[in-house]
């Protein structure tokens, strides 16, 4: 087992424990999104693959979260949010805006990036580098308003 799925397996025990039932639900659904990847995927996830889940379930719940609010529901509104930030928890600790750009000039220099039509060219390298530890949303319009 990786570090990062021991850590989520013991954390489920620790909120068991505790009689925190949103938290035991939450870590229960990561758990079984990761499980269902490795019978999907028929591999042993990595803590790369397991950030990558937990990615995927943060940018759904920033959605729901969105349109709770929008809905005028902000009770679950605010049920999202404390999954949001819970699930943060577990994710690399995030680059700060001057680390990010930094990162970005570089990557561009690298690529030789001239224009927007480089921005799949700037994406590719940057990826790996920021996996995790950002916003890729963000980072995209990043890219899109350095390259215009």
């Amino acid at each position: 087992m990786t570090d990062l799925k021991t850590r989520i397996t013991e954390d489920v025990k620790t909120a068991m424990k505790a009689g925190e039932k949103d938290r035991v639900s939450l870590l229960r659904m990561l758990t079984a999104e990761l499980k269902q990847r490795e019978v999907v995927e028929q591999i042993e996830l990595t803590d790369a693959a397991v950030i990558t889940a937990i990615e995927k379930m943060l940018k759904q719940r920033k959605d729901s979260e969105s349109q709770f609010r929008a809905a005028g529901r902000a009770e679950l509104a605010d049920k999202e949010a404390g999954e949001i930030t819970l699930l943060m928890t577990y994710l690399p600790a995030q680059l700060s805006d001057a680390e990010l750009d930094g990162i970005l000039t570089a990557t561009i220099a690298e690529t030789g990036a001239a224009g927007p039509k480089d921005m799949g060219k700037v994406m590719a390298a940057i990826k790996p580098k920021v996996a995790g530890k950002t916003d890729m949303g963000a980072l995209s319009a990043k890219i899109k308003a350095k390259l215009a």
